[in-house]
């Protein structure tokens, strides 16, 4: 019997293969056949709005104003965050912004300085 690999995103053992690569029906996710899991584990999960890749203390610029839950404040597009830290979560990077203190940012909402 042919194995095939579990799906890397979701552990799914329902993979089949597609030619040039392994597709996941459970959670739509493809990857190619010549990818280790050695390599993957290396690659950052997080990407900024251009696809850059983003590490812990990266600085990034807001591409786009952002209200401020709970508050009047607004972060305006242009304004550098520097010493990023990512974290798990559906606001993946945690830092804190000159005049308004620590908040979470979507990573879809800024780019690498």
């Amino acid at each position: 019997m042919n194995e095939l690999p579990n799906c890397p995103a979701c552990a799914s053992a329902f993979t089949y293969d597609d030619g040039l690569q392994y597709v996941c029906p459970e959670c739509g996710h493809e990857w190619s056949k010549t990818t280790n899991a050695d390599a993957t584990d290396d690659t950052p999960g997080v990407r900024d709005a251009n696809g850059n890749p983003l590490f812990d203390g990266d600085s990034v610029t807001v591409i786009k104003d952002l209200k401020v839950k709970g508050s009047s404040l607004v972060v305006k597009v242009g304004t550098k965050v520097k010493n990023i830290r990512l974290v798990d979560g559906d606001h993946d990077i945690d830092c804190k912004i000159d005049g308004i203190g620590p908040m979470k940012l979507k990573s879809e909402f800024v780019k690498k300085a």
